[in-house]
C-alpha cells in the first residue's frame, strides 16, 4: 500500500516557496489612495473637486506669500516695494512680534521670564498628562510649577510663592491627619492650616529682606498672546476641580448644598461670558473690602473660572448619570464611605466618559479668552485691534495679523484635541 502511494505522488516539496511582495495596487500609498480617496465613483468625484479647490487656493495664495515683504517700516513702504504686485506685508510681524506675544508694556529685557515659564510648563505637564508612563513621584514638579511660574512672570521675592506653596503642604498634612477621624474634620483642618500658614508667612515675608527677587511687573503690563495663554491655562486648571465639586454638590442629598450648586450652575450658564467680564471689570471690586485693590487679571480669572466650572459641572454630571447603579452598589458592598467610593470607583469612570465634553469646554474657554479685549485688556486680539491697527504705520494690515493669531491659537487647540483622542484610546480598556 505504501508503494502504491509513493508511485502516485510525482513530487513532494520539502522547502517553502519564498514570500513575494503583494501587488502594487494592494499595498503602500496606492492602496491607501484607492481605499480612502477613490473607493467608488461618488467619492472619486468629491476627491477630484476637493483637489481642484485646494489647487486653486494654493495657486492663488502662493504669490501673496512668495512676494511677501518682511523688511519695511510701514504699510506705505510695503506698497512702494511691491509696486502693484501681489504680496503680503509681513513686515508688521517682524516689527511688532514682541507686542503680539508679550504686549507693549512688558519690559523688553525681561522677555526671558515668560519664555522660560512657557518652556517649564511642558516639563511640568508631562507627569500629569502621561501619568500612566511617568513615575508618580514626579508630580511634585507639576505641583511646584504654578508657584515658580508666578514668580517668573510677576517677579518679586521668591519668599511669597514659597509661603503660598507651604500653605498647601500644611493643608495636605492637616487633611490627612483629620481624615482618619472624618472627611469633614479633615477638610476643616486643611482649610485652617492653609490660612494660618499664609497669615504667619505673609507677616514674615513683609519683615524679612527680599531674597532672590526679580523685578516686579504689574498685571496691567501683561498683554499679547502671553495673556491669553495665562488665562487659558489657569482657568482650565482651576475650573476642572471646581466643576467636579459642583457636579457632586448638585447630586448631594443635603438640600442646602444641592440648591446652592443648582442656583450657581444655572445662573452662570444663563449669563453670557462677556457680561461676566464686564462684571469683573466694574462690579466685582465692590465685593471686596474698600482698602483692597484686587488685580484685574485676578478678577477676570475668577469670572472665567466660574463660567467654565458651571459647564464642566454639567459635563461631569452627565458622566455620573451614565454610570450604572451597580457601580454605586459595588462601592457600598465593599464598605467604602462616600469620599472613598467617589475617589476610587465612581469618579474615575465618570471622568473617562466625560473626556470629550471636558475637552470641548477647555478648547472653547481658551478661545474665549480673546473676549477680554472688550474690557480694554491688550491680549493678542486687543493688541491687533488697538495699538497696532490704530497706528498710522500699519493701519490697513489685516490678513497678516489675523493669520498670525490663527497660527497662535490653532496649534494649542489642535494639540488639546489630539491628546484627548489619545487619552480616550488609552483608557478604552473595556473595548479591548
Amino acid at each position: 500500500m505504501s508503494d502504491t502511494h509513493a508511485e502516485s505522488v510525482a513530487y513532494v516539496r520539502d522547502t517553502m516557496i519564498p514570500e513575494q511582495a503583494p501587488p502594487v495596487t494592494e499595498a503602500g500609498a496606492v492602496k491607501w489612495v484607492r481605499t480612502n480617496l477613490f473607493p467608488d465613483w461618488l467619492n472619486a468625484i468629491l476627491t477630484v473637486v476637493a483637489i481642484y479647490l485646494i489647487a486653486r487656493l494654493v495657486i492663488g495664495a502662493f504669490p501673496w506669500f512668495a512676494n511677501g515683504i518682511w523688511d519695511a517700516s510701514s504699510l506705505a513702504e510695503c506698497r512702494e516695494i511691491l509696486d502693484g504686485a501681489t504680496g503680503g506685508c509681513f513686515a508688521v510681524l517682524a516689527e511688532r512680534w514682541n507686542q503680539l506675544l508679550f504686549g507693549f508694556q512688558y519690559p523688553t529685557e525681561e522677555y526671558w521670564r515668560p519664555a522660560l515659564a512657557f518652556v517649564l510648563l511642558f516639563v511640568a505637564a508631562l507627569p500629569l498628562l502621561f501619568w500612566m508612563y511617568i513615575p508618580s513621584r514626579l508630580l511634585i514638579v507639576t505641583a511646584l510649577y504654578p508657584f515658580a511660574a508666578y514668580w517668573l512672570i510677576w517677579g518679586g521675592t521668591i519668599l511669597a510663592p514659597a509661603v503660598a506653596a507651604l500653605g498647601f503642604v500644611a493643608a495636605y498634612f492637616a487633611f490627612a491627619w483629620g481624615e482618619r477621624r472624618s472627611f469633614a474634620i479633615g477638610l476643616g483642618a486643611g482649610v485652617v492650616a492653609a490660612f494660618l500658614t499664609w497669615f504667619v508667612g505673609g507677616l514674615l515675608v513683609d519683615a524679612l529682606p527680599r531674597l532672590i527677587a526679580l523685578p516686579e511687573v504689574a498685571s496691567r503690563n501683561m498683554g499679547g498672546f502671553m495673556l491669553n495663554f495665562i488665562l487659558g491655562v489657569v482657568c482650565v486648571s482651576l475650573s476642572l476641580p471646581i466643576g467636579i465639586l459642583l457636579a457632586l454638590g448638585r447630586q448631594s442629598k443635603m438640600p442646602i448644598i444641592k440648591w446652592i450648586c443648582v442656583v450657581f450652575i444655572e445662573f452662570i450658564r444663563g449669563v453670557p461670558l462677556i457680561t461676566l467680564l464686564f462684571v469683573a471689570n466694574v462690579v466685582l471690586a465692590y465685593f471686596f473690602p474698600p482698602e483692597t485693590n484686587i488685580d484685574l487679571i485676578l478678577r477676570v480669572i475668577i469670572m472665567i473660572t466660574a463660567f467654565a466650572s458651571a459647564y464642566i459641572a454639567e459635563v461631569i454630571r452627565g458622566g455620573l448619570a451614565a454610570l450604572p447603579t451597580g457601580q454605586y452598589e459595588a462601592a457600598d458592598s465593599l464598605g467604602l464611605d462616600y469620599p472613598q467610593a467617589m475617589r476610587l470607583i465612581i469618579m474615575p469612570q465618570a471622568l473617562k466618559i466625560s473626556i470629550p465634553g471636558i475637552v470641548n469646554v477647555a478648547v472653547g474657554l481658551f478661545k474665549d479668552t480673546t473676549l477680554v479685549s472688550i474690557i480694554s485688556m491688550f491680549d493678542l486680539v486687543g493688541m491687533i485691534r488697538g495699538p497696532i491697527l490704530a497706528s498710522t504705520e500699519w493701519n490697513g494690515v489685516y490678513w497678516e495679523l489675523w493669520g498670525f493669531a490663527i497660527l497662535m491659537f490653532f496649534p494649542v487647540c489642535f494639540a488639546i484635541s489630539k491628546y484627548s483622542q489619545w487619552l480616550e484610546r488609552q483608557l478604552a480598556t473595556d473595548h479591548r
